[in-house]
């Protein structure tokens, strides 16, 4: 058992663990242990497909619908967070950024009136 290191059902077995090292291996365990539940209904069609999308990665359903719903989100996040432009956009964006246009009227009066307001000289 030594190879795999300790295992918290091993302990007390020829060993010279102190119950503070037990303790510390328990509590580790325990924090890494999966406690959320997610519970979706579906169609017959979808866990068929599902199921056999997972059997073909050699995976259990649950594993392969919660890999797939992690990559998912984490591609929706990425995707949410990240601007991606066309060559032409991003022509646009560093041409308005390296002669922007003068200030207009209106844009003039608001900053005058932001320095008014919060005693800005």
């Amino acid at each position: 058992m030594k190879a795999y290191g300790r295992l918290p059902y091993d302990f007390g077995q020829n060993d010279s663990t102190t119950d503070q090292e037990r303790t510390q291996t328990m509590k580790a365990t325990v924090s890494s242990q999966k406690r959320e539940r997610l519970e979706a209904r579906i169609t017959l069609e979808q866990k068929e497909l599902f199921q056999r999308a997972a059997s073909l990665t050699g995976r259990s359903l649950s594993d392969f619908v919660v890999s797939s719903l992690q990559a998912a989100a984490a591609e929706t996040i990425r995707s949410h967070q990240v601007m991606e432009l066309t060559a032409r956009e991003t022509e646009a964006f560093v041409a308005a950024i390296k002669s922007p246009p003068e200030p207009s009227a209106p844009l003039r009066a608001g900053v005058n009136l932001y320095r008014k307001l919060v005693d800005r000289k």
